[in-house]
């Protein structure tokens, strides 16, 4: 069988990001606009490959729009130099049943980090109009830091205004190409 191309449906799918604020509380952000494509050997999305997930960062949302313009500056995201977040994957392993895990390399200001991400396959259904859909949720975390977004702050009391470590959560839903 000819390998089978997916494209994200991106009206049920959603990709966000949290990270603890003053060590205290976690806030949450969004980006509104991103992309996902695959390969498979088959309906059934066996042999993934080709996996290529790219966001815009000019899209972040975190419904507060100073600090939205604040994570774009070159503070953190910059992006009038870096408006893409790349993640290639390189290797989707079965760890046993629907659970898998998707190594790859992510790009953030043009650092390239080898990234593992665990992913949990929801299977293949067809919708009411006929379309053969597959639906995933990922989990991760990455440093901020290993990505050159360094920006931190110390309150008087000794505590980091934002905390390194970034959890990655996504729910996805790939189209089958016709």
């Amino acid at each position: 069988m000819a390998n089978v191309k997916w494209a994200v449906d991106p009206t049920h799918s959603e990709v966000q990001f949290k990270v603890k604020h003053l060590m205290i509380t976690t806030v949450t952000g969004y980006f509104n606009t991103f992309n996902v494509e695959a390969e498979s050997e088959d309906d059934q999305f066996n042999g993934a490959h080709n996996i290529v997930f790219t966001a815009d960062v000019n899209s972040i949302s975190t419904n507060n729009e100073q600090r939205d313009t604040h994570l774009k500056s070159p503070d953190f995201f910059d992006a009038a130099q870096h408006d893409e977040i790349r993640f290639v994957g390189n290797r989707y392993e079965n760890t046993g049943g629907n659970d898998f895990k998707l190594h790859g390399d992510l790009t953030i200001r043009d650092t390239t980090k080898p990234v593992t991400v665990n992913v949990e396959f929801g299977g293949i259904v067809v919708d009411p109009y006929g379309q053969t859909k597959a639906g995933f949720t990922v989990n991760g975390k990455i440093s901020r830091k290993d990505f050159g977004l360094t920006w931190n702050a110390v309150t008087e009391a000794g505590s980091v205004v934002v905390s390194d470590d970034i959890k990655i959560q996504a729910e996805i839903q790939l189209v089958k190409q016709a």
